[in-house]
Protein backbone atom coordinates (compact mmCIF):
# COMPACT_ATOMS: atom_id res chain seq x y z
CA UNK A 1 0.00 0.00 0.00
CA UNK A 2 1.09 3.56 -1.03
CA UNK A 3 1.94 5.40 2.22
CA UNK A 4 1.15 9.20 2.49
CA UNK A 5 0.14 11.79 4.97
CA UNK A 6 -2.93 12.50 3.19
CA UNK A 7 -4.28 9.13 3.69
CA UNK A 8 -3.95 9.61 7.22
CA UNK A 9 -5.13 12.97 7.42
CA UNK A 10 -8.05 11.57 5.34
CA UNK A 11 -8.58 8.37 6.88
CA UNK A 12 -8.20 6.51 3.74
CA UNK A 13 -6.60 3.74 2.05
CA UNK A 14 -5.06 5.07 -1.65
CA UNK A 15 -3.93 8.85 -1.86
CA UNK A 16 -6.37 9.26 -4.76
CA UNK A 17 -9.37 11.06 -5.40
CA UNK A 18 -11.91 10.98 -8.04
CA UNK A 19 -12.61 14.76 -9.71
CA UNK A 20 -15.75 16.61 -9.06
CA UNK A 21 -17.30 16.29 -12.53
CA UNK A 22 -20.67 18.42 -12.73
CA UNK A 23 -23.29 16.20 -14.10
CA UNK A 24 -21.28 13.12 -13.67
CA UNK A 25 -19.93 12.72 -9.39
CA UNK A 26 -23.22 11.82 -8.28
CA UNK A 27 -23.47 9.74 -4.98
CA UNK A 28 -23.28 6.50 -6.34
CA UNK A 29 -19.73 7.10 -7.71
CA UNK A 30 -18.66 8.73 -4.98
CA UNK A 31 -19.60 6.11 -2.47
CA UNK A 32 -17.99 3.55 -5.12
CA UNK A 33 -14.67 5.17 -5.39
CA UNK A 34 -14.64 5.55 -1.22
CA UNK A 35 -15.34 2.19 -0.82
CA UNK A 36 -12.38 0.98 -2.92
CA UNK A 37 -10.06 2.97 -1.02
CA UNK A 38 -10.07 6.56 -2.82
CA UNK A 39 -11.99 9.57 -1.99
CA UNK A 40 -15.18 9.94 -3.70
CA UNK A 41 -16.41 13.21 -4.60
CA UNK A 42 -19.74 14.79 -5.16
CA UNK A 43 -19.83 17.49 -7.53
CA UNK A 44 -22.31 20.41 -6.58
CA UNK A 45 -22.23 21.57 -9.87
CA UNK A 46 -24.87 24.54 -10.18
CA UNK A 47 -27.83 22.90 -8.59
CA UNK A 48 -29.13 23.72 -5.51
CA UNK A 49 -28.93 22.72 -2.32
CA UNK A 50 -32.20 19.73 -2.52
CA UNK A 51 -29.54 18.14 -4.85
CA UNK A 52 -27.01 18.25 -3.23
CA UNK A 53 -28.39 16.82 0.02
CA UNK A 54 -29.92 14.05 -2.16
CA UNK A 55 -26.74 13.05 -3.64
CA UNK A 56 -24.67 13.23 -0.02
CA UNK A 57 -27.74 10.70 1.48
CA UNK A 58 -27.07 8.42 -1.76
CA UNK A 59 -23.25 8.15 -0.69
CA UNK A 60 -23.96 7.97 3.04
CA UNK A 61 -26.62 4.75 1.70
CA UNK A 62 -24.00 3.22 -0.01
CA UNK A 63 -20.51 3.64 1.95
CA UNK A 64 -19.57 4.82 5.21
CA UNK A 65 -15.92 6.14 4.35
CA UNK A 66 -14.74 9.35 4.13
CA UNK A 67 -15.93 11.66 0.77
CA UNK A 68 -16.29 14.89 -0.28
CA UNK A 69 -18.11 17.37 -2.36
CA UNK A 70 -17.12 19.63 -5.01
CA UNK A 71 -18.07 23.43 -5.09
CA UNK A 72 -18.35 25.38 -7.83
CA UNK A 73 -17.47 29.48 -6.35
CA UNK A 74 -19.27 30.36 -9.24
CA UNK A 75 -22.21 28.57 -8.87
CA UNK A 76 -25.43 31.02 -8.50
CA UNK A 77 -25.99 28.47 -5.10
CA UNK A 78 -22.93 28.70 -3.59
CA UNK A 79 -24.18 30.28 -0.37
CA UNK A 80 -26.63 27.47 0.12
CA UNK A 81 -24.60 24.49 -0.88
CA UNK A 82 -21.80 25.83 1.43
CA UNK A 83 -23.80 26.08 4.44
CA UNK A 84 -25.40 22.60 3.64
CA UNK A 85 -21.98 20.55 3.54
CA UNK A 86 -21.65 21.82 7.19
CA UNK A 87 -25.25 20.84 7.95
CA UNK A 88 -24.60 17.41 6.73
CA UNK A 89 -21.08 17.17 8.35
CA UNK A 90 -19.69 16.34 4.88
CA UNK A 91 -15.72 15.79 5.69
CA UNK A 92 -13.88 17.20 2.75
CA UNK A 93 -14.70 19.91 0.78
CA UNK A 94 -12.57 20.56 -2.54
CA UNK A 95 -13.68 24.00 -4.43
CA UNK A 96 -12.75 25.03 -8.05
CA UNK A 97 -13.36 28.57 -9.99
CA UNK A 98 -11.69 30.82 -7.68
CA UNK A 99 -10.26 31.17 -4.09
CA UNK A 100 -13.10 30.18 -1.68
CA UNK A 101 -11.70 32.60 0.95
CA UNK A 102 -15.20 33.73 1.94
CA UNK A 103 -16.11 30.00 3.13
CA UNK A 104 -13.01 28.40 4.83
CA UNK A 105 -13.38 29.83 8.62
CA UNK A 106 -16.68 28.46 8.48
CA UNK A 107 -15.57 24.92 7.14
CA UNK A 108 -12.48 25.19 9.14
CA UNK A 109 -14.23 25.76 11.77
CA UNK A 110 -16.90 22.31 11.51
CA UNK A 111 -13.91 20.49 10.88
CA UNK A 112 -14.28 19.91 7.40
CA UNK A 113 -10.78 19.68 5.55
CA UNK A 114 -11.09 22.73 2.72
CA UNK A 115 -8.72 21.11 -0.57
CA UNK A 116 -8.89 23.67 -3.24
CA UNK A 117 -7.85 23.03 -7.14
CA UNK A 118 -5.06 26.03 -8.17
CA UNK A 119 -4.23 26.43 -11.18
CA UNK A 120 -0.82 28.43 -10.33
CA UNK A 121 1.65 29.18 -7.87
CA UNK A 122 -0.15 32.15 -6.53
CA UNK A 123 -3.41 30.75 -6.35
CA UNK A 124 -1.67 27.89 -3.59
CA UNK A 125 -0.33 30.43 -2.24
CA UNK A 126 -3.43 32.70 -1.72
CA UNK A 127 -5.03 29.07 -0.99
CA UNK A 128 -2.40 28.64 1.81
CA UNK A 129 -2.88 31.85 3.89
CA UNK A 130 -6.85 31.59 3.56
CA UNK A 131 -6.34 28.60 5.78
CA UNK A 132 -6.93 25.43 3.34
CA UNK A 133 -6.06 22.25 4.64
CA UNK A 134 -3.95 21.21 1.40
CA UNK A 135 -4.26 22.33 -2.50
CA UNK A 136 -4.56 20.36 -5.52
CA UNK A 137 -2.09 22.10 -8.20
CA UNK A 138 -4.00 21.09 -11.81
CA UNK A 139 -2.61 21.20 -14.95
CA UNK A 140 -3.78 22.13 -18.20
CA UNK A 141 -3.72 17.96 -19.29
CA UNK A 142 -6.98 18.32 -17.55
CA UNK A 143 -10.42 17.91 -18.48
CA UNK A 144 -13.08 20.75 -18.20
CA UNK A 145 -11.66 24.23 -16.57
CA UNK A 146 -8.19 24.27 -17.18
CA UNK A 147 -5.32 27.09 -16.48
CA UNK A 148 -2.07 27.73 -18.48
CA UNK A 149 0.59 25.62 -16.78
CA UNK A 150 1.12 21.93 -17.44
CA UNK A 151 1.28 19.72 -14.69
CA UNK A 152 4.81 18.67 -15.08
CA UNK A 153 6.39 22.59 -14.08
CA UNK A 154 3.53 23.41 -11.76
CA UNK A 155 3.83 20.25 -9.23
CA UNK A 156 7.03 21.21 -8.34
CA UNK A 157 6.66 24.90 -8.27
CA UNK A 158 3.88 24.66 -5.68
CA UNK A 159 5.58 22.13 -3.65
CA UNK A 160 8.01 24.72 -3.02
CA UNK A 161 6.07 27.46 -2.60
CA UNK A 162 3.50 26.53 0.13
CA UNK A 163 3.74 24.69 3.38
CA UNK A 164 0.26 22.47 3.01
CA UNK A 165 0.19 19.23 1.21
CA UNK A 166 0.12 19.24 -2.32
CA UNK A 167 -1.91 16.54 -4.65
CA UNK A 168 -1.57 16.65 -8.27
CA UNK A 169 -4.33 16.63 -11.04
CA UNK A 170 -4.28 16.83 -15.11
CA UNK A 171 -2.58 14.15 -17.00
CA UNK A 172 -3.18 11.15 -14.58
CA UNK A 173 -4.63 8.36 -15.65
CA UNK A 174 -2.25 5.35 -14.14
CA UNK A 175 0.51 4.30 -11.95
CA UNK A 176 2.86 5.77 -14.22
CA UNK A 177 1.33 9.36 -13.47
CA UNK A 178 1.08 8.97 -9.82
CA UNK A 179 4.64 7.59 -9.28
CA UNK A 180 6.01 10.56 -11.13
CA UNK A 181 3.92 13.05 -9.19
CA UNK A 182 5.26 11.57 -6.08
CA UNK A 183 8.53 12.10 -7.48
CA UNK A 184 7.50 15.81 -8.33
CA UNK A 185 6.70 16.26 -3.84
CA UNK A 186 2.62 15.84 -4.13
CA UNK A 187 1.31 13.31 -1.90
CA UNK A 188 -1.57 11.98 -3.45
CA UNK A 189 -3.29 12.64 -6.99
CA UNK A 190 -7.06 13.76 -8.27
CA UNK A 191 -8.25 11.81 -11.20
CA UNK A 192 -11.02 12.77 -13.03
CA UNK A 193 -11.25 11.04 -16.83
CA UNK A 194 -10.10 7.28 -15.34
CA UNK A 195 -13.32 7.31 -13.42
CA UNK A 196 -15.32 8.29 -16.08
CA UNK A 197 -15.15 4.31 -17.10
CA UNK A 198 -16.08 3.21 -14.29
CA UNK A 199 -18.69 0.55 -13.79
CA UNK A 200 -20.43 2.59 -11.15
CA UNK A 201 -20.70 5.97 -13.23
CA UNK A 202 -23.76 7.23 -14.48
CA UNK A 203 -22.41 8.94 -17.78
CA UNK A 204 -24.31 8.68 -20.95
CA UNK A 205 -23.03 5.54 -22.54
CA UNK A 206 -21.73 7.39 -25.80
CA UNK A 207 -19.56 9.78 -23.46
CA UNK A 208 -18.01 5.99 -22.24
CA UNK A 209 -17.55 4.77 -25.58
CA UNK A 210 -15.97 7.90 -27.09
CA UNK A 211 -13.41 8.13 -24.41
CA UNK A 212 -13.20 4.52 -25.54
CA UNK A 213 -12.12 5.82 -28.59
CA UNK A 214 -10.23 8.82 -27.98
CA UNK A 215 -6.28 8.67 -29.21
CA UNK A 216 -3.29 11.07 -27.89
CA UNK A 217 -4.63 13.73 -29.79
CA UNK A 218 -8.55 13.75 -29.25
CA UNK A 219 -8.85 16.73 -27.05
CA UNK A 220 -9.00 20.11 -27.44
CA UNK A 221 -9.43 23.73 -25.74
CA UNK A 222 -11.79 25.76 -26.28
CA UNK A 223 -12.03 29.56 -24.57
CA UNK A 224 -8.36 30.46 -24.82
CA UNK A 225 -9.52 33.81 -26.65
CA UNK A 226 -9.80 36.17 -23.89
CA UNK A 227 -8.79 33.93 -21.20
CA UNK A 228 -10.61 33.07 -17.70
CA UNK A 229 -13.07 30.34 -19.58
CA UNK A 230 -10.77 28.10 -21.20
CA UNK A 231 -12.06 24.24 -21.23
CA UNK A 232 -10.80 21.01 -22.18
CA UNK A 233 -13.32 18.36 -24.25
CA UNK A 234 -12.91 16.05 -26.32
CA UNK A 235 -12.70 16.62 -30.46
CA UNK A 236 -16.14 16.71 -32.06
CA UNK A 237 -18.77 19.19 -33.89
CA UNK A 238 -19.33 21.40 -30.56
CA UNK A 239 -15.77 22.11 -30.15
CA UNK A 240 -15.28 22.75 -34.03
CA UNK A 241 -18.41 25.05 -34.17
CA UNK A 242 -17.00 26.75 -30.78
CA UNK A 243 -13.65 27.51 -31.76
CA UNK A 244 -15.27 29.00 -35.23
CA UNK A 245 -17.15 31.62 -33.21
CA UNK A 246 -14.80 31.66 -30.81
CA UNK A 247 -12.13 33.65 -33.15
CA UNK A 248 -14.78 35.07 -35.45
CA UNK A 249 -14.09 38.98 -35.69
CA UNK A 250 -17.08 39.82 -34.11
CA UNK A 251 -16.95 37.40 -31.28
CA UNK A 252 -16.93 39.53 -27.68
CA UNK A 253 -15.83 37.28 -24.27
CA UNK A 254 -19.54 37.34 -23.45
CA UNK A 255 -20.79 35.54 -26.30
CA UNK A 256 -17.99 33.35 -26.23
CA UNK A 257 -19.17 32.41 -22.52
CA UNK A 258 -22.92 31.74 -23.65
CA UNK A 259 -21.28 29.09 -26.52
CA UNK A 260 -21.25 26.47 -23.74
CA UNK A 261 -24.07 26.87 -21.99
CA UNK A 262 -26.27 23.41 -21.56
CA UNK A 263 -23.65 21.51 -23.72
CA UNK A 264 -22.16 19.54 -21.06
CA UNK A 265 -25.77 18.34 -19.77
CA UNK A 266 -26.38 17.46 -23.60
CA UNK A 267 -23.57 15.05 -23.42
CA UNK A 268 -23.29 13.55 -20.10
CA UNK A 269 -27.12 13.05 -19.68
CA UNK A 270 -28.42 12.79 -23.01
CA UNK A 271 -25.29 11.38 -24.95
CA UNK A 272 -25.46 14.45 -27.44
CA UNK A 273 -22.21 13.28 -29.55
CA UNK A 274 -23.33 16.43 -32.25
CA UNK A 275 -23.81 19.15 -29.76
CA UNK A 276 -22.88 17.75 -26.55
CA UNK A 277 -19.17 19.22 -24.82
CA UNK A 278 -17.61 16.02 -23.46
CA UNK A 279 -15.23 17.21 -21.41
CA UNK A 280 -12.05 15.03 -20.93
CA UNK A 281 -8.46 15.00 -20.19
CA UNK A 282 -5.26 14.28 -22.73
CA UNK A 283 -4.40 11.32 -20.63
CA UNK A 284 -8.05 9.62 -22.55
CA UNK A 285 -6.54 7.65 -24.47
CA UNK A 286 -4.69 5.29 -22.07
CA UNK A 287 -8.08 3.88 -20.99
CA UNK A 288 -9.09 1.29 -22.71
CA UNK A 289 -11.35 -0.85 -20.69
CA UNK A 290 -14.60 -0.06 -18.05
CA UNK A 291 -13.98 -1.42 -14.90
CA UNK A 292 -15.03 -0.97 -11.34
CA UNK A 293 -13.97 1.48 -9.44
CA UNK A 294 -12.44 -0.23 -6.48
CA UNK A 295 -10.70 -2.52 -9.81
CA UNK A 296 -9.39 0.74 -10.88
CA UNK A 297 -7.95 2.27 -7.76
CA UNK A 298 -6.34 -1.00 -6.64
CA UNK A 299 -4.60 -1.55 -10.29
CA UNK A 300 -3.31 1.92 -10.71
CA UNK A 301 -2.08 1.60 -6.96
CA UNK A 302 -0.33 -1.64 -6.92
CA UNK A 303 1.70 -0.46 -10.11
CA UNK A 304 2.41 3.17 -8.74
CA UNK A 305 3.95 1.40 -5.35
CA UNK A 306 6.11 -0.94 -8.02
CA UNK A 307 7.07 2.02 -9.83
CA UNK A 308 8.41 3.93 -6.59
CA UNK A 309 9.51 0.82 -4.69
CA UNK A 310 12.79 1.61 -2.83
CA UNK A 311 11.76 4.55 -0.60
CA UNK A 312 10.11 7.94 -1.27
CA UNK A 313 10.01 9.87 1.84
CA UNK A 314 7.62 12.67 1.92
CA UNK A 315 8.37 15.42 4.36
CA UNK A 316 5.03 17.32 4.49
Amino acid sequence: MILSPICSMLGIEYPIFQGGMAWIADGKLAAAVSNGGGLGIISAMNAGGDYLREQIQIARGLTDKPFGVNIMLMSPHVEEVAKIVVEEKVPVVTTGAGIPTKFIPMWNEAGIKVIPVAASVAAAKMMEKAGATAVIAEGGESGGHIGDMSTMPLIPQVCDAVKIPVLAAGGIGDGRGIAAAFMLGAVGVQMGTRFLLAEECSVHSNYKEMVLKASDISTTATGRRFGGNTCRSLKNNFTREFLKKEYAPETTPETVAELGVGALRKAAVEGDTKDGCFLAGQISGLVKKEQPAAEILKEIAIEAELLLKGGTKWVK
